[in-house]
């Protein structure tokens, strides 16, 4: 199979809330109707669709808010950190340093879709050990 894109479609009804919400991350539109909105940054593409249009295909539900989380990867966690406290976005994890080897801070969109910012830094002095002696 070759990918041209891939990309989760959040079915909601707040898909215009959705896009202003994501155009404060970077995000530009690519697509937009009555019925979805299409977005990509940076090589990463969201899509947001409305659940009374018909082409919805089999199955996806309107998104509860639960279960899934989006995970956006930076190379400096308090920079971005900076950014979206400037750009309003309602952040309900702080900056936070985890000892598993992550900086990171999250909030919810207006779907309810939990999005997770991380940093990879080095984990704690033996912290992983614990989990691979439970392995074995």
């Amino acid at each position: 199979m070759r990918f041209v894109d891939r990309y989760p479609i959040i079915v909601t009804p707040k898909l215009f809330e959705c896009r202003d919400f994501w155009r404060r991350l970077g995000f530009e539109v690519v697509f937009e109707a009555s019925w979805f909105v299409y977005l990509q940054a940076e090589g990463a593409s969201l899509a947001f669709m409305h659940p009374d249009h018909p082409s919805s295909p089999p199955g996806p539900e309107t998104f509860p808010g639960e279960g899934m989380c989006l995970e956006l990867q930076v190379e400096d966690a308090g920079a971005a950190h900076a950014e979206a406290v400037t750009a309003g976005l309602p952040i309900t994890l702080p900056l936070t340093q985890e000892a598993f080897g992550q900086k990171r801070f999250g909030f919810h969109d207006p779907s309810g879709l939990w999005v997770d910012v991380v940093e990879q830094t080095e984990s704690a002095e033996g912290f992983w050990e614990q989990y691979a002696a439970a392995a074995a």
